[in-house]
Formats: structure tokens, sequence, C-alpha cells
């Protein structure tokens, strides 16, 4: 079986068009974010229109009829997105993941088919990491049996697999290599379980997915293993999704800290001042925020640029390159956003914490986040290349 149902997305034309409409859209998704984050919603009206919006088929290239915009407006187009709302934002992240592995790995013709599904509206979710063992990716198998194939086993941190037309599932094969086998949502065996409650990014429905021997076709089977053993940009890619996301939460709270001060902070007492907004170190702090924060801003357009040498020439050294200005990014966006979130409560005194304001969110969901990969060890690839020489090691995860 397979999905032929398309939600007639716009087609974008280009980086500037996709700036623009993520702009309009982060505009409508800002003022339910907390609603939503407040009540576990999870945002099906505005995924529907994040993904008629174009958005979703703007990595498409152009010889399949998308705009094949840069990494750099990728990445752009998330953190705007993220500012307004953590969890939408991260929910296209291995929707877009999927199609680089597509454009790594692919043959031709599953690159076409799946490009023009993605540009008609379609999404990708994933079932990549399996918990209760060390080794979290290696449970689920694809098996051959009689001419036919089956997929196996039990994911966890399926993010976008609730909302997904097709799950982009990570199994190992008799031979026991990786493969990515794209599963219909809706196949005989698939069982989703919104079974996600992290204290942060509640509504990403990032929860369970099972396989009972379901049957796949072997033009859904796309090579994975094989991508990480030469040089690819399938892991940068990655990376800079996260990286904007982590910014896009810092920047969400660093707006949300600015009206409250002005608004309904008080100065502290030795500041000598009628309002917030004049106090000296108060201002200070936010100074700290805001510097940060643009750093974070330049890395991450730095890193773009280097991913998108990657992508046109991909080299042991431009991903190498890709991979480390990546981690450094990361490494920036990560605490620059996490230090925003926690500003905002330092800044504000003991009024900000009220719940009905909820904006604990940000620090909930930047937290949460940042935790899909240990920061510690990107500085220790930024570290390990600049003492050493060495190049990180090519993995989804660097």
């Amino acid at each position: 079986m397979e999905l032929t149902m398309t939600r007639n997305a716009h087609v974008i034309a280009s980086d500037a068009e996709a700036i623009a409409v993520a702009e309009r859209l982060a505009q409508d998704f800002a003022p339910g974010a907390s609603r939503r984050d407040r009540d576990r919603a999870l945002p099906w009206d505005e995924l529907d229109a994040f993904s008629a919006s174009g958005l979703w088929g703007i990595t498409v290239p152009r010889e399949h009829g998308g705009a094949g915009v840069s990494a750099v407006t990728l990445a752009r187009v998330i953190a705007i997105i993220g500012a307004a709302d953590g969890s939408l934002a991260q929910i296209p992240q291995n929707h877009f993941y999927a199609l680089e592995v597509l454009r790594s790995g692919g043959s031709p013709g599953q690159r076409a088919r799946f490009d023009a599904l993605a540009l008609a509206g379609q999404r990708f979710g994933n079932a990549l990491a399996e918990i209760g063992a060390r080794d979290f990716r290696r449970r689920t198998r694809l098996s051959a049996r009689d001419g036919r194939l089956f997929v196996t086993g039990r994911k966890f941190y399926c993010t976008g697999a609730i909302f997904a037309d097709w799950i982009p599932t990570l199994v190992v094969d008799d031979e026991d290599r990786q493969q990515i086998v794209f599963i219909p949502r809706e196949a005989e065996g698939v069982q989703i379980t919104d079974d996600w409650d992290g204290f942060g990014q509640r509504t990403t429905g990032s929860g369970s997915v099972a396989f009972d021997r379901v049957a796949v076709q072997p033009e859904w089977v796309v090579p994975f293993q094989a991508s990480f053993e030469r040089p690819t940009p399938i892991g940068p890619l990655a990376q800079i999704m996260h990286a904007a996301i982590d910014l896009g939460i810092g920047r969400g709270a660093f707006a949300a800290t600015l009206p409250f001060v002005r608004d309904r902070a008080r100065p502290w007492v030795d500041a000598h001042v009628d309002r917030a907004a004049d106090d000296p170190l108060l201002v200070a702090g936010l100074g700290d925020v805001a510097v940060r924060l643009r750093a974070a801003e330049a890395l991450l357009d730095r890193a773009g640029h280097a991913v998108d040498e990657a992508i046109a020439d991909p080299t042991e050294f431009t991903v190498a390159q890709a991979s480390l200005a990546v981690a450094a990014a990361r490494a920036l966006t990560t605490t620059a956003g996490l230090l925003a979130a926690s500003k905002l409560f330092e800044l504000t005194g003991t009024s900000a914490t009220l719940a009905e304001d909820n904006l604990d969110r940000h620090w909930r969901n930047v937290r949460t986040h940042s935790l899909h990969d240990p920061v510690r060890w990107k500085y220790h690839a930024v570290g390990n290349h600049s003492l050493n020489g060495i190049n990180p090691p090519r993995h989804g995860a660097i």
C-alpha cells in the first residue's frame, strides 16, 4: 500500500519567499503556543497550515520542482518558527533529515518520488532511536522472508511520526547493515502511541512507534550506513537544524523578557530608579543575553555556509569543516538559549513564575531539546581538531 493523498501545498520558489512565509506563519503560531504547551495539545491545525505553506518542501532541489534553498535559509526558517513555538520548529526536523538521507544515498527514482510527495504536502516523521539498551538503534529489523520484506521492532523519541504520512525508520537488515525504510503511516502493523511526557517540547508528539511484521516494498528502502562510509553532509545538516531550534527558543525567551521588564518587573531597591528598565545591572544582563544570541546567530549562519559547501562538494575536507562549524554553532546556541531562558526569570523576578503566564515553557523547551546530543562533545570535536588535527566522526550526531 502507498499513500497518494496531498494537502495541495504551495510551492515556494526562492530563499526570500521561504523567509517571508516563515515570518508570516510565526505570527500566526505564537499566540497559541502557551496554551498548546500548557494543555499538551498536539498542533494538528498548525501543522496543516505549516506544511500547506510549502515550507516543508523548500529543500527539494530545483531539478525536482522545489526551491532548493540553502542550509543558511533552512536554519533561519527553523529559528523563526522556533521563536514562536519551539515544538512546532522541531517537528519538521526529521522530515528535512529524511530528504537529505534520500539526496545523499537514495536512487534517482527514490529521490524523484519522495521529493514529489514532499512538494505535494506529505510529511515525513521518524522512527530512529530506541531505548532500553546501550546500542539504541540496532534492534529493529528488516527481514527477508519468502521473497518479501518485513520490519519488526519498537522505537521511541519519534518526533513527527504521529503527524506523518510516511515514517522513515532506521533498521538493521539481514546482513547487519543499517538502512532507512520509508513506511506509510497507515501500513498494517504500525502502531503509534502518544506517550511522550517530557517536561519540555510537550507538543512534538515524540512518542513510540511499534512495527509488528510490517510488510514493506524494496523501493522504500534507502541506504543509510553506506552514506556514512563516505563523506556526506547528512550529519551537519541534521545538527544545524537542532542548533536553529535552540536559537529560536532562546529568541522567544528574550522576546518575552523585554515587555515583562518594561511593564511588570520592579527595579532592585539599591538601583535607586523608578523603573526596572532603568536598573543598570538588569539592563547589562539583557545586553549580555542579546550579545550571546547575536553571536549564536552569526555562528549559525557561518555553519550554514559550510554545510552548503559540503552539499555542493562533499569531500573529506568540506564535510569535516561543516561538522566543525555546526558543532561550534550548536555549542553556542545551546548555551545562549539556556541563558536567555534562565535570565528571563533572574531579571524579572518571582512574578514571572506565575502559572498563568507559563513563561517557564521557554526554559523547559530549550533544556529538553538541547539534550538531544551532549554539548560537551561539540566542544570536544572542535578542541580535538584544533589540538590534534582529528576530524569529527561521520554520523548523524555531529
